[in-house]
């Protein structure tokens, strides 16, 4: 393999090679039970995968091979591979730590062995990870274990324990460096004893597993505001200054807003549980209930209610919101690659003359003309087409604006106008729409784009190198323009996580985010493929085997020699090596080459096969391609064993539609002309929307007033719905409903439920206002740099009392379809549409 060919870390990880031929077995087993699949294709993938083959080419073009796995399975598995690979190395180091100490026991082995978790592998090292300068360690250190041991086996008293004890002039740890430590009067030496007692009982892994399963059951995460002062400038978190749930059942969503306000010094957080009860299964397990004499007992007591206290149940606090973070975390993290993946794959405008507009007041109205293969036109003058308007205060040029733009739509006949969705959108949008009202030879149509991240863009390298002579403040509109003509091409140029559609996507590991976000992008950008002679270097850089050096490497080359003719010819690329072109050449396409096939699907690995099938079918490619009546007089089963890694079937169906693009249709939504801002909306309002986001407690929809509203998981069908994402993607185009509006702090709420089928609402009295923890609508935020608001809805409303699980939990599913139960309920009495939401999907205020 050369040293140009590009490998993931995951790949080039030393783990794999520390393990043996049965370890691996026992993860490949492993992986296929929780998979679902067969032993042999995890096998397959493995080999493949450790021989360097990226997943998308796994995929596609080693189908064969892997019985059919598809792109999402192959994903899981090398996340599942990686982690387990992660865990057994890890084992292993457990295991040769425990040896060399001379604490390892078949109990324990048994116990390294058949943990799940790198947490709890970790747990089951804790009590016997070396740690010199603890209390126990110090009091053996001052050779306090002898009269600890008496303790927990004589009847004795700890006093008398202690009678032959001999203060020590110095004491030194098991390194030879003295310890400073006074053990000089007795009540120092009882401490030094009940430190060794507990630190021994700490070893009882199986009571600790009871007793964390336990707290786990009945514990409560509490939070309220840190400081008075903190109230007002950490409003958005005022749901929370007085909130209490239980922690086994608390949202993930809502973990992280908890997490965020702690993390801006806005709240406290805190466990609320019981003690005696675990005390009680402590004394009970070691049995201190039938020491004697009685000093002893009481003393064992309370090493007890220390060992509880101290140590253990701060440690079983700690994991249990460690799990629950970092599963709140992974449910961000694949909400925000979900989204991603659908913005991504959002259908295309295609090859149209494209007016990019980005709307603003007082610092214009920026415009910028590309052409059919996203360039910027040029004048007669060889001078870009950009222009800006000032038709808003405090200018208010806006007939001087109409006739510019009249003039660039007419001059360059454009096909299309993308007005980028921030300030000032819809004033820009109604302005475009006057001006081809007016003049019935334009032929372009308006449609908003979503222009989040445009602006990161605009200011960053990659943008100086592709519009250098254009100022920054209009790449923005040519950005835009590129965004509607074709979205995957244009959104890889910028950190998905300006893009926006991510759920607390600050609060979660970062690493693991980008990861998984890369991992999305290069899926997508594969399934696609690129034109190799047209593409940027950013697209090119997600293609299976390629890297950003790699990519820049083909741009260079391709400026430097012209466009390629072929396939072949990426061979003489500087740094891209046999195993790159492997990977890539399939997914690289090359339109008017000297090879047709060089613009489909079909991996030159398969271009011989091709030539028999043609030899078979008796006629030339031209009249092969797109032509299933030719194809289908093929008989696969002649030439089945000529390539055993992706079948002949796979070929004639890519044949059949050469190089087709997944990606759907391109369509855009209706937003009602006379629908402009919040102040406009009015419930009951039917509206054409566009998915923005999709989260676990709902999704959020724009539909053309600055800021997007939310339907909540309980209004966006009349039935049961888990997920979300399982009902629509970013992009849908949808009708919804206004059931509720809060202009004061620009929330609206959304139903996509039927009118016709509204089930009958019942009012109930209550002494404030009821809603279900998140905002419901998203103020729009040109500054991608910032916390995006979508993503900072740590807060918004009460919390129900009765919590969701991790997407809605079955006591939620059957309150669905019940009234909610009040017992101060009398005559049905006005309650605000928000709070009549949440009585619908059968939750209460939080009492506090």
């Amino acid at each position: 393999m050369s040293s140009t060919d590009t490998l993931t870390s995951s790949q080039t990880s030393t783990n794999a090679q520390v393990l043996d031929a049965t370890t691996h077995a026992n993860i490949h087993d492993k992986l296929a039970r929780a998979l679902g699949i067969k032993t042999a294709q995890v096998n397959a993938f493995v080999k493949l995968y450790d021989e360097g083959a990226t997943v998308p080419f796994i995929a596609r073009y080693r189908k064969e091979k892997t019985q059919n796995l598809d792109d999402a399975q192959l994903r899981a598995l090398e996340k599942s591979l990686n982690y387990e690979r992660d865990m057994a190395t890890r084992r292993l180091k457990i295991t040769e730590l425990l040896s060399t100490q001379g604490n390892l026991t078949d109990e324990l082995q048994t116990r390294v062995d058949n943990a799940t978790s790198k947490l709890e592998l970790e747990d089951i090292y804790l009590p016997y990870r070396p740690r010199r300068r603890s209390p126990a360690a110090k009091a053996r250190a001052a050779g306090l274990d002898t009269a600890a041991q008496a303790v927990l086996t004589q009847e004795t008293t700890p006093t008398d324990a202690l009678a032959d004890y001999q203060v020590q002039s110095s004491i030194t740890d098991d390194s030879g460096n003295e310890i400073e430590v006074d053990f000089s009067d007795i009540e120092k030496q009882l401490a030094g004893v009940q430190a060794i007692i507990v630190d021994e009982w700490t070893q009882a892994l199986g009571l600790l597993d009871n007793l964390r399963s336990g707290f786990a059951k009945t514990a409560s995460i509490v939070s309220s505001v840190a400081s008075e002062e903190k109230r007002e400038v950490g409003e958005k978190f005022k749901d929370y200054f007085e909130h209490s749930e239980s922690l086994a059942r608390l949202p993930n969503h809502r973990l992280l807003a908890m997490l965020r306000g702690r993390q801006e010094n806005v709240l406290g957080l805190k466990i609320e549980g019981e003690d005696a009860p675990f005390i009680e299964k402590i004394i009970s397990h070691f049995d201190v209930d039938a020491k004697a004499p009685a000093e002893r007992r009481e003393f064992l007591a309370a090493a007890a209610s220390s060992l509880w206290k101290d140590k253990w149940r701060p440690h079983i606090e700690h994991r249990l919101l460690t799990e629950k973070r970092l599963a709140a975390e992974a449910d961000a993290i694949d909400v925000f690659a979900s989204n991603l993946q659908h913005l991504l794959m959002s259908a295309p405008a295609g090859p149209k003359v494209i007016l990019g507009v980005d709307p603003g007041i007082r610092h214009g109205v920026k415009m910028a003309i590309v052409d059919a293969q996203g360039h910027v036109m040029s004048d007669s003058e060889e001078k870009p087409v950009i222009a800006t308007v000032y038709p808003f205060a405090p200018d208010n040029k806006m007939d001087e604006a109409k006739k510019v733009i009249d003039a660039l739509l007419s001059t360059y006949n454009v096909d299309l106008v993308a007005i980028g969705n921030g300030t000032a959108s819809r004033e820009t949008d109604a302005m475009i729409k006057e001006i081809l009202a007016a003049n019935d030879a334009l032929k372009a149509k308006a449609v908003i784009v979503n222009e989040s991240g445009a602006s990161v863009y605009s200011a960053s390298e990659l943008a100086s190198d592709e519009l250098a002579n254009l100022d920054v403040s209009v790449r923005g509109a040519v950005s835009i323009a590129r965004r509607l003509q074709d979205p995957l091409s244009e959104l890889v140029k910028v950190d998905p996580k300006a893009i926006g559609v991510g759920q607390y996507q600050h609060d979660v590991n970062q690493n693991q985010l980008a990861d998984s976000l890369d991992k999305i992008t290069q899926d997508s950008v594969n399934a696609v493929g690129v034109d190799v002679n047209t593409a940027s270097p950013a697209i090119l850089a997600h293609i299976a085997g390629l890297n950003r050096n790699v990519a820049q490497q083909i741009a260079t080359y391709r400026k430097e020699h012209g466009a390629f003719d072929s396939r072949e010819a990426l061979k003489n690329v500087p740094r891209l090596g046999a195993k790159t072109f492997e990977q890539a050449a399939g997914f690289l396409r090359i339109h008017n080459g000297s090879n047709p096939l060089d613009a489909t699907g079909v991996h030159p690995e398969s271009y011989a096969l091709v030539d028999s099938l043609l030899a078979q079918a008796g006629k030339p490619l031209s009249e092969v391609i797109g032509n299933d009546s030719v194809l289908n007089t093929i008989d696969t089963t002649i030439l089945a064993a000529n390539d055993d890694n992706v079948s002949v079937k796979a070929i004639i169906e890519e044949l059949a539609k050469p190089a087709r693009d997944p990606r759907p249709e391109f369509k855009t939504a209706n937003f009602r002309d006379d629908v402009n801002s919040i102040k406009d909306l009015s419930e009951g309002m039917t509206l054409e929307g566009v998915v923005t986001n999709v989260t676990a407690f709902g999704c959020f929809v724009d539909v053309g007033v600055h800021q997007d509203g939310l339907v909540h998981i309980s209004q966006m069908a009349n039935d049961f719905v888990a997920d979300p994402m399982n009902r629509v993607k970013p992009g849908d185009i949808v009708s919804v409903r206004v059931i509720s509006i809060d202009e004061k702090r620009g929330r609206i709420g959304f139903s996509m439920k039927p009118e016709s089928e509204k089930p009958v609402r019942t009012a109930a009295k209550s002494t404030t206002a009821s809603t279900d923890g998140e905002k419901t609508s998203r103020p729009r935020n040109n500054n991608a740099n910032s916390d995006r608001p979508n993503n900072s809805r740590p807060a918004a409303d009460k919390r129900p009392s009765k919590p969701r699980g991790k997407r809605q939990d079955k006591d939620n599913a059957s309150n669905r379809s019940k009234p909610v139960k009040n017992d101060k309920a009398e005559a049905p009495s006005k309650m605000g549409t928000l709070g009549a939401l949440l009585q619908e999907a059968g939750v209460t205020k939080t009492k506090k």
